[in-house]
């Protein structure tokens, strides 16, 4: 969580050589540890991590997605990167169902997605579908 809660200021404001100069840093370091800073971030903390937290924050993404590409003059869902995606997704889905009811191996994958693969079936073995999710009222 450290991490969390610095990322943003590393990301306004960065770090000059100016100041790597004051913290003595080694000269030959400083172009690799300057950073321009001015980035735009975004945090957002959620009160658990539940389906209903999880569909608020796609839902979020999506809609973010939609107005960057309405400003820009973009169509943000059909992109031929979005249709890769669809692909792989549909990969990674047929594996997933796969897995989970024949027992079948994760295979055919990079080394990354298969570790990830795997190491989400493990995980998800035992997760307990939480009954009381409380929806807002409307």
């Amino acid at each position: 969580m450290s991490n969390f809660f610095a990322k943003p200021d590393a990301l306004a404001y960065g770090k000059t050589p100016k100041q790597l100069n004051k913290e003595n840093v080694p000269p030959h370091l400083v172009p690799r540890k300057m950073f321009s800073g001015n980035r735009p971030t975004l945090s957002l903390l959620l009160p658990s991590l539940n389906a209903y937290n999880i569909g608020q924050l796609l839902a979020i993404y999506e809609h973010r997605i939609a107005v960057e590409g309405f400003i820009w003059g973009i169509n943000s869902f059909d992109q031929w990167g979005v249709e890769l995606g669809k692909s792989l997704a549909a990969q990674v889905r047929k594996q997933l169902h796969a897995s989970r009811t024949k027992g079948e191996p994760v295979q055919d994958f990079n080394f990354s997605t298969t570790t990830m693969l795997r190491r989400y079936l493990q995980a998800s073995v035992d997760v307990q579908v939480d009954p009381q999710i409380h929806l807002p009222q409307i």
